[in-house]
């Protein structure tokens, strides 16, 4: 039996990206940027979603595709918050724990491609 996508690291820390996102969208400053703030959620929302399908197909080459684009929305995400500490919506001190997530999933889901990517290899 394969894992559940809820049993990868990965995915827990892009639930715990989306909680601190979500949270950061709360401050006033970000009241009236309704387009900025869907932009962010459903990029962020984006890479626990695609890792979630992508896990469900059973194939290593449509998991690692689905991988892809939540590395993808990852980058969004990560620019998004760069945007939002330059547009003075929100200060350094309060993107960088998402920052630095942001990057860590980024590096983990580099990882769990090039992990995949061997377990084609060898089956070939």
């Amino acid at each position: 039996m394969t894992k559940s996508f809820e049993e990868f690291e990965v995915h827990k820390k892009g639930v715990q990206l989306t909680k601190l996102v979500f949270k950061l969208l709360r401050k006033t400053t970000l009241d009236k940027e309704f387009g900025f703030k869907d932009q962010i959620k459903r990029a962020v929302i984006s890479i626990t979603n695609n890792i979630a399908e992508g896990s469900e197909y059973n194939n290593n080459k449509q998991f690692i595709r689905y991988l892809k684009i939540a590395k993808g929305s990852c980058a969004e995400v990560r620019n998004m918050l760069v945007l939002a500490r330059e547009l003075e919506f929100c200060s350094n001190d309060e993107i960088q724990e998402s920052y630095i997530l942001s990057i860590e999933i980024s590096q983990n889901i580099s990882n769990f491609i090039k992990y995949l990517n061997s377990k084609l290899e060898i089956n070939k």
